[in-house]
């Protein structure tokens, strides 16, 4: 049984995809972006700033879902530098800051609308 999440706390798709779908115990979180939600507009005030509203984006998302952050059990970070990563991390660690996820993080050449930043994940839901 696959059920769609969708709520307006977080940036609607800007594709042929779902903010997320729930499939038995697993959420499977598309990829957030550093779109504020309210505005449309994304946040450009430099990596930490854009890596923070992608993760509010992705907790409005869970939270929609009924789970919180705690329940995230894989992350897949994509930058576009990775000279960023110890930035990125520092705000990252503060939204787990015990028992945090398994995690990836890769180097990518390019991300939807040239953002610095993107974060998926898989929350469990059990």
């Amino acid at each position: 049984m696959r059920t769609i999440i969708n709520t307006e706390r977080a940036p609607q798709a800007i594709g042929p995809y779902s903010q997320a779908v729930k499939a038995g115990q697993l959420l499977f979180v598309s990829g957030q972006i550093p779109i504020n939600a309210q505005s449309g507009e994304l946040v450009q005030d430099g990596i930490q700033a854009e890596t923070k509203q992608v993760l509010e984006n992705l907790q409005a998302i869970v939270e929609a879902a009924g789970a919180q952050m705690k329940d995230i059990i894989k992350t897949t970070i994509f930058l576009k530098d990775m000279n960023n990563f110890a930035l990125v991390n520092e705000t990252y660690g503060g939204y787990f800051q015990s028992e945090p996820p398994a995690r990836a993080c890769v180097e990518v050449s390019r991300l939807p609308k040239d953002v610095n930043v993107e974060i998926e994940a898989v929350v469990f839901l059990g």
